[in-house]
C-alpha cells in the first residue's frame, strides 16, 4: 500500500516507482565508488526505462546534487579559490542559461532528438572519462578554462549532467586533488541552483521531481552508508572502467529507443 501511495502522488504504477528507487540506489552506488557519474546514470537509465520525462529525471537529479553538497560543506569547511571559481562559474552559468533554452525547445517540439542528444551525451562522456590521462605539466590557458566550464554549464542545463567536462579538464592540470574536489564541487552547486530557481520561477519544477527527490534522499543516505562499510575489493580503475562500461550501455539503450521512436 506504502508504494500504491507512492506512486500515485507520482502518477505512476508502483512498479515503475519501484525501479526508480532501484536506478537511484545504482547511480548512488556508482558515484560514491568512483567519484561521479550519478546524474548522467539517472538520468540515462530513467530516460532508457521511461520512468520519467527527461526534464523532470534532470530536476530529481539537480535536487539530489544541491542536498549532496550541502551535508558535505557542512560537514567539510573550506575556503574555495574564487580566483579559479569566478571565471569557471560565469562561463558555466552562461552554458546552463543556453541549456535550459535548448531543453525548454525540444521538450516542447522535438522529445525524440532530446533523447537521442541525451544517448550520444552519455556515450561520448562515457569514452572522454575512459580515455582520461596523466597530468599536464604546466596549468591550461584561460581558453581551455572558459570552454571546459561552458561545455560543464551546458550539460548541467541540458541534464544536471556537469561533471564530465570540467572533470577531464581540472583532473588533467597540475593541481592538488583537494583543491579540485573542492572546486568541482562549488561549481556544480553553482549550476544547480542557477538551475533549479531558472526552472522554479518558470513552474517547471514538477510534483513528481519533488516526490522522487525527497523519497531518493534516504536511499542516497543508505547506500553511500552501506558502500563505505563495505566497499568492493576492487581497484579504482577497474570500478571506474566498470562505471564507463555501464554509461556506455546506457547510452545505447537510449540510442535505440529514441531510434525506435522515429521507426513508428
Amino acid at each position: 500500500r506504502r508504494f500504491l501511495v507512492m506512486g500515485w502522488m507520482m502518477g505512476m504504477e508502483w512498479s515503475s516507482f519501484l525501479m526508480l528507487l532501484v536506478v537511484v540506489a545504482l547511480a548512488s552506488a556508482c558515484q560514491n565508488l568512483t567519484g561521479f557519474a550519478f546524474a548522467l546514470i539517472f538520468v540515462g537509465l530513467v530516460g532508457a526505462l521511461h520512468l520519467l520525462p527527461i526534464a523532470d529525471a534532470a530536476n530529481v537529479a539537480g535536487l539530489l546534487t544541491l542536498v549532496n553538497g550541502i551535508v558535505f560543506i557542512r560537514s567539510h569547511p573550506f575556503r574555495p579559490r574564487w580566483d579559479m571559481l569566478k571565471p569557471m562559474i560565469i562561463s558555466s552559468t552562461i552554458g546552463v542559461f543556453l541549456g535550459l533554452g535548448l531543453l525548454h525547445f525540444l521538450t516542447g517540439n522535438l522529445v525524440v532528438v532530446l533523447r537521442l542528444l541525451l544517448g550520444v551525451t552519455i556515450i561520448v562522456c562515457a569514452v572522454v572519462l575512459l580515455r582520461q590521462t596523466g597530468k599536464r605539466e604546466k596549468l591550461s590557458g584561460m581558453r581551455a578554462m572558459y570552454v571546459a566550464s561552458g561545455l560543464s554549464g551546458l550539460l548541467g542545463g541540458l541534464f544536471s549532467t556537469s561533471g564530465p567536462p570540467i572533470v577531464y579538464h581540472l583532473y588533467r592540470e597540475p593541481l592538488p586533488a583537494v583543491l579540485i574536489r573542492q572546486c568541482l564541487l562549488v561549481l556544480f552547486m553553482a549550476n544547480t541552483v542557477v538551475r533549479l530557481t531558472v526552472v522554479t520561477i518558470s513552474g517547471e519544477l514538477s510534483r513528481a521531481s519533488l516526490v522522487t527527490a525527497a523519497f531518493a534522499v534516504p536511499v542516497v543516505a543508505g547506500v553511500t552508508w552501506f558502500v563505505a562499510k563495505h566497499p568492493p575489493p576492487l581497484p579504482v580503475r577497474v570500478m571506474q572502467w566498470l562505471v564507463c562500461s555501464l554509461l556506455l550501455l546506457t547510452g545505447v539503450s537510449m540510442l535505440y529507443s529514441a531510434l525506435a521512436s522515429f521507426a513508428t
